[in-house]
């Protein structure tokens, strides 16, 4: 039978561009057929059970309880960046607004199976970026093998409702635009992935490239740079433009900084780093693999994606172990490549080492505690045992889930003493004190206590560099309108003079 032949195109048509394989590469077959319906419903059920853990606490970290509590003052009538402020975008403080108003505002579950559907949406997303330059077996792959990676932390950091689990979706749609020439959309997920997490924007390096080594250059950085420019821009409206620039960028300088506590940050970094090596060793054979076999299979957008998360990972020198969860997208998706390239008994290794490190973490959540929420839940009870309902409170530590945990309202607008201190993980005493908290933020902090002054003080300090004693204003403050009146687990608490209590 003769071979049919193409029904010839007039000259001058355009033709579509597609993106070509790379190096020989068979795309994707035409049509969903099978592969969705099947590998939707197992992606999804390995979400949830690689998220279970998260769902047998009421939080994780203190990231969620400073969330939590953001939120429930924003929607008590707080404005963000003037009443309540934070060092990060408001996306993340919006969304638990919204599920507090929608739910209510006495449990994250919500704000949980939200955050197992962003790590099923980012699975997906880079499911299909391999299945479209690879085909369906590397599509299964990618998506899989992020999602057993995906929890391979600390149960505290993987298992939290945290900045980093709503950005990456936004980073991986932001490849998947660009991977398609859909510029326009792919500035609205940069943007959006900046406003979940400032470091987020690192995911536009190997955006650019793509574009650069694309067709339509001039139209497509035109509609790149509207798509990321103009939600930024409304956001900047909605909040104000300085104020959201102050709290996001300007006003962390020393926090940012490493000056004196370079070991710390160092030892902070390799820890975290062994952690996460460790947890990913099944996206890390192969991509080692590969190098030592000095064979080119992976596309250079790629390894750009890792680097720019790299440094994502670095900036600010906290190491925190969930930033880590930016680098696991690229990983994913260059393990997969690298699969691809080499023999098959390289793919059994990589899954069985997912698989076992999966099922470590997995055991490690369900079986740990949160690092001090007994004795958050501890210091919580006794702060609703000594006040009313509507009394204000000053929590002195680096716990804002205690406000959230004891119902009370805080008494200003900065909710650790972090703010006011520059204390945080992997600092030392050096560079902690007054004179190194927010530019500005001592002035405000007076004048919120002199005018309306918190019913309950708690010192939950318990010997850290930012202790009351080592704070002029704070010392004084106490001294002159409050006396001892308990502790708790090692808080101190301090009732206003002259009232017994409530």
């Amino acid at each position: 039978m003769p071979v049919a032949q193409r029904a010839a195109v007039p000259a001058g048509t355009p033709v579509p561009h597609a993106r070509p394989p790379y190096e020989h590469e068979p795309a994707a077959p035409p049509g969903n057929g099978p592969f969705w319906r099947r590998l939707l419903p197992a992606l999804a059920v390995l979400a949830l059970v690689t998220r279970l853990p998260s769902f047998t606490r009421p939080l994780w970290n203190p990231d969620e309880g400073f969330l939590a509590t953001e939120a429930r003052m924003l929607g008590q009538g707080a404005v963000l960046y003037r009443t309540v402020v934070d060092r990060k975008p408001p996306v993340l403080p919006w969304l638990y607004e919204l599920c507090f108003a929608l739910f209510g505002d006495g449990s994250l579950l919500p704000v949980k199976a939200l955050a197992v559907l962003a790590q099923l949406l980012t699975a997906v997303l880079l499911a299909s970026l391999a299945r479209r330059r690879w085909g369906e077996r590397a599509g299964r792959t990618a998506g899989s093998l992020y999602l057993l990676a995906s929890v391979c932390l600390a149960p505290e950091d993987a298992q939290a409702a945290c900045f980093e689990v709503f950005m990456l979706p936004w980073t991986a749609a932001a490849m998947w635009c660009a991977d398609r020439a859909r510029w326009g959309a792919a500035g609205l997920a940069v943007a959006g992935a900046m406003l979940t997490k400032q470091t987020g924007g690192a995911v536009l390096a190997p955006v650019l490239l793509m574009l650069w080594t694309g067709r339509g250059r001039g139209a497509g950085a035109v509609a790149l740079a509207l798509g990321a420019v103009l939600p930024v821009a409304a956001v900047a409206w909605l909040t104000g433009p300085a104020r959201l620039l102050f709290w996001s960028v300007t006003g962390s300088g020393t926090y940012a900084s490493v000056a004196g506590s370079v070991p710390l940050a160092v030892d902070r970094a390799a820890s975290g780093a062994t952690v996460a090596a460790v947890g990913c060793a099944g996206l890390l054979v192969p991509v080692g693999a590969l190098l030592l076999a000095r064979r080119r299979a992976a596309p250079p957008e790629l390894w750009l994606w890792l680097a720019a998360s790299g440094v994502a990972v670095t900036t600010g020198f906290h190491f925190f172990g969930h930033y880590y969860l930016q680098l696991i997208p690229p990983l994913a998706l260059l393990a997969t490549s690298a699969l691809r390239a080499l023999p098959r008994r390289v793919l059994r290794t990589a899954v069985g080492l997912s698989v076992l490190s999966c099922g470590y973490f997995l055991g490690w959540g369900l079986t740990d505690e949160p690092p001090d929420l007994p004795h958050s839940l501890k210091v919580a009870r006794a702060v609703r045992e000594r006040t009313r309902p509507t009394a204000r409170v000053l929590f002195w530590g680096m716990h804002p889930e205690q406000y959230w945990l004891a119902d009370r309202r805080p008494s200003g607008r900065f909710l650790t003493a972090g703010l006011l201190t520059n204390y945080s993980g992997g600092r030392g005493p050096s560079r902690v004190g007054e004179a190194y908290g927010v530019p500005g933020s001592w002035p405000v902090f007076r004048r919120e206590l002199a005018h309306r002054p918190p019913e309950l003080v708690v010192d939950d300090s318990r010997g850290k560099p930012y202790a009351p004693g080592r704070l002029p204003s704070l010392r004084a403050a106490l001294a002159r309108s409050y006396e001892r009146v308990g502790a708790v687990d090692g808080a101190v608490l301090y009732a206003r003079k002259g009232r017994g209590p409530e």
